[in-house]
């Protein structure tokens, strides 16, 4: 998908602070990061929302959740703690449609979170 930002990073067509890559996923810094380490875990097959996932995804998604694991630990956070997030849909906060998980750390959640 050509017009999707996160396939051309995917594909090597957009630059990006890449962290970690499998067969499946991809991580890369946020441009514009909201904590001290903001990452981006993608799925390499473009899925455009949590709403558009299907059965069969559930294993890429896994593994998305395991690469934050993987960067809780090579980041340092993995005592410390981190957050995991996706934002689905307009009103979920989602800008870039092709799934992907925020992974945050160094710094504390508002109490209201």
């Amino acid at each position: 998908m050509t017009d999707c930002l996160f396939c051309r990073i995917v594909a090597r067509q957009s630059p990006a602070d890449i962290v970690y890559e499998d067969d499946a996923v991809l991580a890369f810094k946020d441009i514009y990061p909201k904590a001290p380490v903001h990452l981006l875990i993608v799925p390499k097959r473009h899925i455009a929302s949590l709403m558009d996932a299907r059965d069969d995804d559930a294993n890429t998604l896994g593994r998305c959740v395991l690469a934050a694991r993987r960067l809780a630990e090579t980041t340092g956070y993995a005592e410390k703690g981190f957050r995991l997030g996706v934002n689905t849909g307009p009103e979920g906060g989602q800008a870039v449609y092709h799934v992907h998980f925020h992974f945050t750390a160094g710094r504390r959640p508002r109490s209201d979170a």
